[in-house]
């Protein structure tokens, strides 16, 4: 056997590993979504809204330019069934019209209202307050950053829950009462839930809610919709069962403020400010040997704009890969050590081994396919298994996640929608998983490099009626 087969075989023992990894959190979700099958939770639901035990969260919305969709983003949460909630949203210096649009949409005054600076953030220059709905604030101040953003939100804040919520995103209504259910249920023993993020791209919204589910006709868009269904119903379900969770999307995640505070608030040096906030509450939870907990729910559901071209997505796929390897990098000393229990050796490891290098393996992979099948030094048959186990990985574990979905949400009704999904996972191997692998390979030598800028990511709206 000479170097090449060697080299071939290990990536292929890397490649079957992976994939039965994520077939046990596949296994681990079905079963968990199994349980929860035909269960009536409304009336559950309603007895949360009328409990003297549901506690009041402020709604924080950082906004850096997000005059397109703002305003409608808004308007879904104020419609929220909720008991007692204040939206914060953050102006964070933005150079467009978010501020004067949010000021005229709700007719916003200044307020002179006392912030304590519980977390570092930069300067609050002025706090606007709805004439029309007294628990809609604004924060108007100097641009920081997404996370410095979120720190300031928590210093205006006056509830003991925050729930961070990109400016872009639309909340269903009965979103809230579902992320806290568990916190409630467990006595306040869980102190951080996130839920389940949808694509809004194609769908039929009005006045800032979410009427009829559809598929975009946009390739780039549909590939992602599968990935975000792979990533958060096989992957965080599986890993959520077992207080193994790292990250909560900062696009939807609900958090007892007062651990936050503990833990440092958000960081402020890393694009990944989402990730690293949740493994930062992991390790001070260890350190003091507690039992609280993490948790990932299904359902309630967040819709997002996704993005529509290659060039913003490179964008958005590169600054993940660089939060990943700075939260991984920051933390490190928490791999494989035992003061961390099941964090230190499954869940740190899982994703320094999968999430991180998984993309370096993942694109010798291909190009060890592609020289196999050119070039005769590469023995043809162990290119051809490689190509088999390659296409498992990247493409039927997405159409598990499809399945998930049905099993699940059905949030796309029609059954073209469906099989839609499943002919587009079965080609992704071919075309957009590899993409996904070498903007993540550049995402890795971009935060060698020690690059901190967040890109532009153009936004445009995803409601007609701002």
């Amino acid at each position: 056997m000479n170097v090449f087969e060697i080299f071939g075989w290990g990536i292929f023992i890397y490649m079957v590993g992976a994939s039965i990894f994520y077939l046990i959190l596949f296994g681990l979700s079905a079963v968990v979504l199994w349980r929860e099958r035909g269960l009536n939770k409304k009336g559950a639901y309603e007895d949360l809204l009328a409990s003297k035990d549901t506690k009041p969260i402020s709604i924080l919305v950082p906004a850096y330019n997000e005059e397109a969709g703002v305003v409608s983003s808004v308007r879904s949460l104020l419609s929220m069934n909720y008991p007692e909630y204040e939206i914060i949203v953050i102006n964070d210096g933005s150079t467009d019209q978010t501020l004067t649009k949010m000021i005229s949409a709700y007719k916003m005054k200044p307020v002179s209202l006392t912030v304590r600076k519980q977390v570092p953030s930069n300067e609050i220059r002025a706090v606007y307050r709805s004439t029309i709905f007294d628990h809609l604030l604004v924060v108007d101040k100097v641009n920081g950053g997404k996370a410095d953003a979120l720190n300031a939100g928590i210093n205006t804040s006056k509830f003991p829950y925050v729930c961070s919520l990109d400016g872009d995103s639309l909340l269903e209504q009965d979103a809230l009462i579902k992320v806290m259910k568990p916190i409630i249920d467990s006595n306040e023993q869980v102190i951080a839930t996130g839920g389940s993020i949808r694509i809004a791209n194609g769908c039929q919204i009005e006045r800032g809610e979410v009427v009829k589910v559809g598929l975009p006709s946009n390739p780039i868009v549909i590939m992602q919709i599968i990935e975000y269904l792979r990533a958060f119903l096989i992957g965080r379900i599986g890993l959520s069962r077992h207080n193994l969770l790292l990250i909560i999307s900062g696009a939807f995640g609900v958090f007892n403020k007062a651990w936050v505070i503990k833990a440092g608030g958000y960081e402020r040096d890393t694009v990944g400010e989402d990730m690293e906030l949740v493994v930062r509450l992991h390790k001070v939870l260890a350190e003091e040997k507690s039992n609280k907990q993490i948790r990932y729910i299904p359902d309630p559901v967040c819709w997002t704009e996704a993005p529509d071209s290659l060039s913003i997505l490179r964008r958005q796929r590169t600054r993940w890969q660089r939060g990943l390897f700075e939260t991984l990098r920051t933390h490190r000393k928490m791999l494989l050590n035992s003061r961390y229990k099941k964090i230190g050796f499954i869940s740190m490891p899982y994703f320094v081994i999968i999430e991180l290098l998984g993309a370096i393996i993942e694109g010798l992979a291909y190009v060890y396919i592609i020289s196999g099948l050119l070039f005769s030094f590469i023995p043809l048959e162990l290119s051809l298994m490689l190509l088999l186990i390659t296409w498992f990985y990247g493409s039927y574990i997405s159409m598990c996640g499809v399945l998930l979905e049905e099993w699940s949400l059905k949030r796309y009704p029609k059954k073209r929608h469906l099989l839609t999904l499943f002919f587009y996972a079965s080609t992704e191997m071919f075309w957009y998983r590899p993409l996904n692998v070498w903007w993540r390979i550049q995402g890795i030598w971009q935060a060698f490099r020690k690059r901190s800028d967040w890109g532009v990511m153009t936004r445009k709206g995803i409601s007609k009626d701002d």
